[in-house]
């Protein structure tokens, strides 16, 4: 089992500060109301063709009451059909362990197949491998739209990138799994999936130096900081992956799995 290191690990420097600031103290005022924090994933597409690294957002409708207008990774809910995906490939062993600390080892799965499936469904990319046809018997919804194209989504093409949780007291809470895949690993794609009326309305391919300039929600921009010192270092599965949390009466920390 992974240990999860009860002590901030402020290398790289600043970012639980960033939180700190710009969140804690509108979270700190409010009243505890008991909800409990929904798992959820979210896929990074990183495309390294340029002579910049560039990753892929997705706008959020201006209509919409939670983050309205915020530039986002594509992502959403963990869906029981998850469980139920055949998949190509394994998780790296590293990523495996450190996910089955999250809900346990008969979800560590889930949560990658969450993050290709939602990815599909908001940007109509199909992240996976055609090297053995289209998989039989898939659950219904978005994962038979997805092997209608002829794949399999590819655990093998994962890289776990960082973890968040929604500061306890807000009225819509999620335990977040953040997920890296290069783009040579999109197969295909869908198209329909963004537009005024959907939940993206806009994606945008974006050199990451560029990306804070965009409307973000602040943990976004801090995980975007931790993938760029990771990509630095190779981006090993090895490498220990910082989960942000809030502690009363503390606020937020910065732990490592």
């Amino acid at each position: 089992m992974t240990k999860i290191q009860d002590q901030e690990a402020e290398r790289p420097s600043g970012f639980t500060h960033m939180l700190q600031q710009e969140i804690w103290p509108r979270v700190r005022i409010l009243k505890p109301n008991g909800v409990r924090a929904v798992p959820a994933a979210t896929l990074i597409l990183i495309d390294r063709a340029g002579k910049e690294p560039k990753v892929l957002m997705g706008r959020r409708s201006p209509s919409d009451r939670f983050m309205p207008n915020k530039f986002v990774f594509p992502g959403g809910r963990v869906d029981p059909c998850d469980a139920q995906m055949n998949v190509s490939g394994a998780l790296a062993a590293p990523a495996e362990r450190r996910l089955e600390t999250v809900r346990g080892k008969a979800f560590a799965r889930s949560l990658p197949l969450a993050a290709i499936r939602e990815t599909f469904e908001e940007t109509g990319l199909v992240i996976g491998t055609r090297e053995f046809g289209a998989p039989e018997n898939c659950p219904e919804g978005g994962w038979r739209n997805f092997a209608a194209h002829g794949a399999f989504p590819d655990l093998g093409a994962i890289h776990f990138v960082g973890r968040a949780t929604t500061p306890p007291r807000l009225a819509r809470r999620y335990d977040t799994i953040f997920l890296a895949a290069e783009a040579d690993h999109i197969v295909a794609r869908e198209d329909g999936a963004v537009g005024p009326d959907k939940e993206l309305v806009e994606l945008l391919w974006v050199p990451i130096s560029e990306a804070y300039q965009l409307e973000l929600p602040t943990i976004t921009a801090v995980i975007l900081r931790e993938l760029e010192d990771r990509m630095a270092q190779g981006m090993p599965h090895e490498m220990q992956v910082p989960w942000y949390r809030v502690k009363h009466p503390g606020g937020w920390q910065r732990l490592v799995m």
